[in-house]
């Protein structure tokens, strides 16, 4: 997917403890590991600031391993509520997507009313829209994303996070269009006519609001007339000139049924 904008956490739920500089207590393993995620007793406010200040300098992962220590250590304290959340964030920006949505999805089911789910979902849906791949591709991914997209935009529909939910899904609807039309045309240059044409009409019929619709009703003249369907290729031609007078698959469509159906009602 290209580049896309990062979120930005809630001020709340990221603000630095006001705290002077922290000496922390950790002590390295023997076989090298990092001192920070070592087990060693310390207080939550401690613990939580040392997590805070390694996202603050971009270390986001081992910023995700000390807020999950948050939670070990000090599991009935406020403070791990608020981690859970932060290490969500904190492998979301380090691109660890599969992470991030596994430890939203489990504050989620931990704090299923708390003030800050609907952020969760929006971080799980981002997560998944993150991963979307060119169309090429299995659009599995580009499923999920679509299914978290909507369901941000269903349980929270007058949320900031809802009106960028709503401007993805119109892309993940574009990307999942482009999938169907890239197999209708291998099914068409392969002579399937009637597959091709099933993966058109499901263009026109469940995407019609992207931009690959016009191009669907275009091939969809294109494989009737091939069927022999004359009608239904004037039909499908009409269609596209009523709501895409302008556009050049209409103006292709229109010499088509002119030299192959001349005369020829639509259906």
């Amino acid at each position: 997917m290209t580049t896309i904008s990062r979120i930005r956490f809630k001020p709340a739920l990221a603000a630095v403890m006001a705290a002077s500089t922290i000496v922390l207590a950790g002590c390295a393993s023997r076989g090298g590991g990092n001192e920070d995620v070592a087990y060693v007793a310390r207080d939550v406010e401690t613990l939580y600031s040392a997590a805070k200040s390694r996202l603050d300098r971009g270390d986001t992962k081992m910023a995700a391993a000390l807020f999950d220590e948050v939670e070990r250590q000090h599991p009935y304290s406020p403070w791990a509520r608020r981690a859970q959340l932060m290490s969500a964030f904190s492998y979301y920006v380090a691109q660890d997507y599969n992470q991030a949505i596994s430890s939203a999805q489990r504050f989620l089911s931990i704090h299923p009313g708390n003030k800050d789910a609907p952020y969760a979902y929006y971080l799980i849906a981002l997560s998944y829209y993150e991963q979307i791949s060119d169309v090429q591709r299995d659009q599995k991914i580009t499923e999920q994303a679509r299914t978290a997209l909507t369901e941000v935009t269903r349980r929270f529909p007058n949320t900031e996070y809802s009106a960028d939910a709503r401007l993805k899904l119109d892309l993940v609807e574009d990307h999942l269009a482009g999938k169907e039309m890239e197999i209708g045309r291998f099914y068409q240059n392969s002579g399937m006519w009637l597959a091709a044409q099933l993966r058109f009409q499901n263009v026109v019929e469940t995407y019609q609001t992207t931009s690959h619709a016009p191009e669907a009703l275009y091939r969809l003249t294109e494989c009737s007339l091939a069927l022999g369907l004359k009608e239904e290729a004037v039909k499908f031609a009409a269609v596209l000139g009523a709501n895409y007078p302008g556009s050049e698959w209409y103006d292709k469509a229109y010499q088509l049924v002119n030299k192959h159906a001349p005369g020829v009602q639509a259906s």
